[in-house]
């Protein structure tokens, strides 16, 4: 398969990630998804907007039957620059999950905040199993343990944007990863 050459577009400091190496990437995890769950139906669950390329990839590579949902969240600080702050369930699901093997399809894991929060709310809905798959993983901003199930890049401690994943909801389109220029983001 050919892919075409990365145009880096103004704002963007450098590509992290081609769109061959995420393909294949995406590929890998597939198939180990597909050997887990071998003649198991299986539910992903993506979290809009940023999971969506993603999920979308990762679905028409997985070989066992596939459902999907989404949900999404919002999160508020509840002081103006307070840290952290507050997840709602903006979108919830269209259907139980109840004795089903669920997948999280995460665009990018950086705290584990918000996957931790999404991944109790979802536990108390009895999936029979339940477990997280991300495009991204940046344990260098993790403050709280969470279990990455499958991952398919660990990234370093930059704005990243492409595959889903957006500044100002722009680049989500982009087929590959690439870093922020610095110099492009602006105070809100």
């Amino acid at each position: 398969m050919t892919y075409r050459k990365e145009i880096v577009p103004p704002g963007l400091e450098r590509v992290l990630f081609t769109e061959a190496q995420v393909n294949r990437r995406i590929a890998e995890i597939a198939a180990e998804i597909s050997a887990k769950y071998t003649e198991r139906p299986l539910k992903l669950i993506g979290v809009l907007k940023g999971s969506v390329f993603f999920l979308t990839a990762l679905a028409r590579l997985i070989t066992v039957p596939v459902k999907i949902d989404f949900l999404a969240i919002s999160t508020f600080a509840p002081q103006p620059r307070a840290s952290g702050g507050v997840v709602r369930i903006s979108k919830d699901l269209d259907e139980g999950i109840e004795n089903e093997d669920v997948l999280l399809v995460e665009d990018i894991v950086d705290t584990g905040l918000t996957t931790r929060y999404l991944l109790q709310m979802l536990a108390g809905r009895g999936p029979n199993t339940l477990g997280i798959c991300t495009l991204l993983d940046r344990t260098s901003k993790r403050l709280v343990p969470v279990t990455i199930h499958y991952r398919c890049f660990e990234i370093p401690d930059r704005f990243v944007v492409g595959c889903g994943l957006d500044y100002k909801q722009l680049y989500r389109n982009l087929g590959y990863l690439a870093v922020l220029d610095p110099a492009a983001v602006t105070a809100d």
